[in-house]
């Protein structure tokens, strides 16, 4: 049998560490019902008679939701031809395939949000009847209150905008250590400014972006696991299950 050759290996990650934690606090905010504190934060941005502080703002609307997304999606754009490009273009070919886990990353954090948004109807603060609006509240996982206009507030779609970056962080971990880094810092920096400004014009509560960063999160570890990252020569088994080391 032919001897098993070997990329070179990534750097340690504890795979049971990066998947469970964001799993153990989904579970928590399952368990325990976070609207006192989504309440309490979203009247903070919430003027009786007047609304929300950010709803009408130029800056909050047509820039930082606006613009942001359309350079987000620019930027998935061009890293799509890039990944086309390494299949001709010979200085490409070494990152052709975080290039693919960018790219599956990316679209796979943003195009998941409209089908929960659909599935589970949960409703925008703008139009809750606490906040100004019409709608009855319901907690996540409770039955919808009778409506004929179901909401479409769960998860965060304009937080998956930053934190879908996190692509980046992964894709650069086991070459450019210090530009991962920064494109951490980067997308979840972005992911909380883009949060905050939705809440400031009563789109989201903080649990509806807190799912989506810990949704993206899991779909960015799961896809580096299968697509990018490289077991130390030792941990890799042929099919009889003996160690294969490159020659």
């Amino acid at each position: 049998m032919a001897t098993r050759l070997l990329s070179t290996p990534s750097r340690p990650f504890d795979f049971r560490l990066a998947l469970g934690v964001p799993v153990l606090l989904m579970a928590l905010m399952l368990v325990f019902d976070m609207t006192p504190i989504d309440f309490r934060l979203e009247h903070l941005f919430y003027q009786p008679g007047v609304g929300f502080i950010g709803r009408k703002s130029y800056w909050l609307e047509n820039i930082l939701h606006d613009r942001v997304k359309q350079a987000v999606i620019a930027l998935s754009v061009t890293l799509f031809l890039a990944f086309l490009a390494s299949w001709f273009y010979a200085p490409l070919r070494q990152w052709r395939r975080p290039l693919g886990y960018v790219v599956l990353a990316l679209s796979l954090t943003t195009s998941v949000v409209m089908p929960l948004k659909i599935a589970t109807g949960v409703h925008c603060p703008w139009s809750l009847s606490d906040f100004g609006g019409s709608e009855t509240y319901t907690p996540l996982l409770a039955h919808r209150a009778e409506t004929d206009k179901p909401g479409l507030c769960w998860p965060g779609g304009h937080a998956s905008t930053g934190f879908s970056l996190i692509a980046l962080f992964f894709a650069l971990r086991d070459r450019r250590v210090k530009a991962a880094r920064v494109a951490l810092v980067l997308a979840l920096t972005l992911g909380v400014v883009l949060s905050l400004g939705r809440m400031a014009q009563g789109a989201h509560f903080l649990s509806h972006n807190l799912w989506t960063l810990l949704i993206d999160w899991t779909l960015c570890v799961l896809c580096y696991r299968w697509l990018v990252w490289q077991p130390a020569p030792g941990k890799v088994r042929g099919a009889t299950g003996a160690v294969r080391l490159s020659s």
